[in-house]
């Protein structure tokens, strides 16, 4: 047994809706095994293992077919933790890299033919740097001819400041987790706001996910939906949802995936909708092929 506690719930209640098929979970990671796949020098957090066999079984018991594993900061720029889980479900899983913003065009065919399909930098406090938006103006063309994205983890008080730079990118631009925002601060706050603004950009897609990370609230968030239900409603062709699994630096107790997943009957509250949002934007995004 693992002197780590685990990040997730091993036991969640089953899903309360029935998902289409090809169901997309569009951002999960994978920890470990520690004693396989080490941790990077200097991270912060030292999770429990939450291993692919963990995620596998999670999206089986919900019924998603499909899933997008984000490279996490406890690896590093090592991404042989993700690409071992895409390979385990060739087709059904493809990845997010860790890399330097001055990474090498063979570095990137090399993790195209793995899977990956994007480069995530990190914009929060408690995570090393992301590039800076000289290095972003530098990379981007060249993510856009590898038809990769650039995918965006911040602090709600940066949407404002990094806009201007984000809107004017050449390749798509994924906004992590709302943003950020607080839901307490209510929707009209400035960073959602600004948030909305950023999303009329059309390469510019927001996804759904980090309702308990936005809300003040006990599970099942309620201050979060009204958000992720705005941005569907108003951006229902450039948005992506994810369970955020294994659900690291959870603020009390690991939060149960089938309340997560049950949230979508208000988010995306018709079978257009969630098909829209589960199925048809992943693989416009990620180049998924038909429903699994």
């Amino acid at each position: 047994m693992t002197e780590r506690p685990l990040t997730w719930k091993p036991d969640p209640s089953p899903a309360p809706i029935a998902l289409p098929p090809g169901a997309t979970d569009c951002h999960v990671h994978v920890f470990g095994p520690a004693e396989r796949f080490p941790f990077a020098e200097g991270s912060a957090l030292k999770p429990a293992d939450a291993p692919k066999e963990a995620l596998f079984a999670l999206h089986d018991r919900m019924g998603i077919a499909r899933g997008v594993i984000v490279q996490s900061a406890v690896h590093g720029f090592d991404n042989a933790v993700t690409a071992d889980a895409i390979a385990a479900r060739p087709g059904r899983y493809l990845g997010i890299a860790l890399a330097p913003p001055d990474i090498e065009d063979a570095a990137i065919r090399r993790l195209s033919a793995q899977g990956f399909r994007g480069i995530r930098y990190n914009y929060m406090a408690h995570l090393a740097p992301g590039a800076t938006p000289e290095q972003l103006r530098a990379l981007a063309p060249r993510l856009a001819d590898h038809g990769w994205h650039l995918q965006i983890h911040m602090e709600a008080r940066l949407i404002t400041p990094m806009a201007p730079v984000l809107a004017a990118l050449p390749c798509p631009v994924v906004i992590d987790h709302m943003g950020r925002i607080d839901a307490s601060a209510g929707l009209d706050q400035a960073p959602f706001t600004a948030l909305r603004r950023l999303a009329e950009h059309p390469h510019v897609w927001v996804k759904l996910s980090g309702c308990e990370r936005c809300s003040v609230q006990d599970p099942p968030w309620e201050d979060a939906i009204p958000f992720a239900a705005t941005l569907v409603r108003d951006f229902p062709d450039r948005t992506l949802w994810g369970t955020d699994w294994p659900h690291p630096n959870y603020r009390a107790a690991p939060p149960d995936d089938g309340v997560i997943v049950g949230l979508l009957a208000r988010i995306a509250p018709d079978a257009a909708t969630l098909r829209r949002l589960l199925v048809e934007n992943p693989e416009r995004l990620y180049g998924f092929g038909g429903a699994a």
